[in-house]
């Protein structure tokens, strides 16, 4: 009789996170709204078609040729196996073979060099920059040029603007923010990769971190260009971690089925899109929706960026006496 209560609550919270997940994926598979935000606006659909030829055309593309063209023109023009003499004592070319075969590599490398490693960098400054202006655009396509602060009804998740004093104390705690973010999601994304390395279960739940990466980078452009503190950002983030979960897991699904070369190159690509699926999202609303069915209970806070924010306060405090927790960072 005792125990029965406690796996019904459980059980709760199991539907709770399942619900909010698939919520958070059905949201970001909204791709209607791209149509939309490019029908409405010209500079969006020509800064997201940009995005897909370089990333796409250009960058896959380079990888499309490198392994179908050129790897095989000099597997074919440098040969590299014994065998391919035709002769018993063929592995007295030994010394040839392994001239042909760094030869190989080193012809490779060049391609790397020269071209793959540029384009790569240079993919990656200028989608940064476009997928700000994808943003930017949509948020204008959608009415509002201007950032809002109107708050949701009946209690719902407040993301308004956050008090910042006018003037020059205002400027500074932007720019404090926003080292601070660039700390936290530099440090965040650097665990991603270490957590790749755990045994077993590393795989599982470095693609869970990247889910949620993803999911606030996406939501990121739209809380800056609404005025939302980081602090607000983070609370919202962590208090509905399920969701946000769910809206990031497509745009990182490439991760599973490619190397890590080619789903970096597709996710460059998918990303404006679900940036504008995020833009055009009214997350606060859908998550609202379900906590009024669950009497408003919620599912807690997850400290997510708990680590992150660990060591971006360390990396200030090398440059300040007294560092400051997260919920003091608009002090920076």
């Amino acid at each position: 009789m005792v125990v029965e209560p406690a796996n019904n609550d459980i059980t709760s919270k199991l539907k709770q996170v399942l619900i909010l997940f698939l919520e958070g994926f059905r949201e970001a598979c909204c791709l209607h709204r791209v149509v939309f935000f490019c029908f409405r606006s010209k500079k969006l659909s020509i800064r997201t078609a940009q995005c897909f030829i370089l990333n796409g055309f250009i960058y896959l593309g380079s990888i499309f040729i490198l392994k179908s063209l050129v790897i095989p023109t000099l597997e074919w023009i440098l040969p590299n196996q014994c065998q391919q003499f035709g002769s018993q004592d063929s592995c007295s070319y030994g010394g040839i073979l392994k001239f042909y075969s760094f030869l190989h590599r080193g012809l490779v490398q060049v391609f790397y060099m020269l071209w793959f490693y540029p384009l790569n960098l240079l993919s990656l400054v200028l989608s940064n920059m476009w997928y700000t202006d994808i943003a930017k655009h949509a948020y204008v396509a959608m009415g509002r040029a201007e950032p809002s602060s109107k708050q949701e009804a009946d209690g719902a998740q407040n993301l308004a603007h956050a008090d910042k004093p006018a003037g020059l104390g205002g400027i500074m705690i932007g720019f404090g923010e926003m080292v601070f973010s660039m700390l936290l999601l530099n440090f965040f994304f650097l665990e991603v990769y270490a957590v790749d390395y755990i045994p077993y279960v590393g795989k599982m739940i470095s693609f869970l971190l990247f889910s949620w990466m993803y999911a606030y980078y996406c939501f990121e452009y739209k809380w800056s260009l609404a005025e939302v503190s980081l602090e607000k950002r983070l609370d919202f983030f962590e208090s509905n971690w399920a969701f946000f979960a769910g809206f990031g897991c497509p745009c990182v699904l490439p991760v599973l089925f490619y190397s890590r070369l080619v789903s970096g190159g597709v996710v460059a690509v998918l990303f404006p899109l679900f940036v504008l699926t995020a833009t055009g999202s009214e997350s606060d609303q859908v998550i609202y929706r379900q906590r009024r069915k669950w009497m408003g209970a919620g599912l807690g806070r997850l400290p997510i960026f708990y680590a992150a924010d660990r060591f971006s306060l360390w990396v200030l405090s090398l440059f300040r006496e007294a560092p400051q927790g997260r919920g003091e960072e608009k002090e920076l």
